[in-house]
């Protein structure tokens, strides 16, 4: 059963670039969590850039920015160094916390229908309470759309 809005996310633990990331040790922080398909691809590249452009006004708003996809973390860890992204990324490729938040969808690639990761954001509060949900998000306008929602919260 997916999480729904206003509902307690539960605790997980995760592989990330720079050491494992879990959720309960965050607490007090509102934090978003995003999911993308696939390091290094143009969609997920401007994501992530305007994530980290937007990074200064994410954290003065209280809030730290997750990103997950089921890349490995030396893969990660590249994309990472090549944006300078300030934030951790997770690696997910036994698909747990995308199995948690019900982002594994099908696709169609180059006509094929393959499982892949929908472009999700998820809100949790600072008591770990999902607040807001995106799903089967467009990047452009997004990262802004976030930042308001983490403002207001």
């Amino acid at each position: 059963m997916p999480i729904a809005v206003d509902q307690p996310i539960p605790d997980f633990t995760a592989p990330a670039t720079g050491g494992e990331i879990t959720l309960s040790k965050l607490r007090g922080k509102k934090v978003v969590l995003y999911f993308y398909p696939k390091d290094n691809t143009p969609g997920c590249t401007t994501e992530g850039l305007q994530f980290r452009d937007l990074y200064p006004k994410f954290k003065k708003a209280g809030a730290e920015i997750l990103g997950v996809s089921r890349d490995s973390l030396r893969s990660h860890d590249n994309f990472k160094a090549k944006l300078e992204l300030p934030f951790p990324l997770i690696s997910d490729p036994e698909e747990n916390l995308c199995a948690l938040f019900s982002v594994i969808k099908m696709k169609k690639m180059y006509g094929k229908e393959v499982r892949g990761i929908e472009r999700s954001t998820f809100l949790i509060d600072a008591e770990g309470v999902l607040r807001e949900e995106w799903r089967g998000v467009k990047v452009p306008g997004h990262v802004d759309d976030i930042l308001e929602a983490v403002q207001a919260l």
